[in-house]
């Protein structure tokens, strides 16, 4: 079976309401293209082109060393800390 055939089946099986919500969720997105534009978008955008300074490098490798020491805050304690 198709995926566009597994979905006639489950559109098949809505409520007109959930049709209706379905139907407004699917043309939204179609005529935003969101995902696509911001895809676009980042694509568009020029590559960085200066070259890290020393300093940026130790940092970046800092990092790195942290992650794979395990020395990580999660997203709600930096939330907490920093607001």
């Amino acid at each position: 079976m198709t995926v566009k055939e597994r979905l006639h089946q489950l559109v098949d099986a809505l409520s007109e309401a959930e049709a209706d919500d379905a139907l407004r969720y699917v043309a939204s997105r179609r005529e935003s293209g969101e995902a696509d534009s911001f895809a676009r978008w980042l694509d568009s955008r020029p590559k960085d082109d200066e070259p890290l300074t020393a300093e940026e490098e130790e940092a970046i490798e800092e990092g790195h060393a942290d992650i794979a020491a395990g020395r990580l805050i999660s997203h709600e304690e930096m939330l907490r800390k920093y607001g």
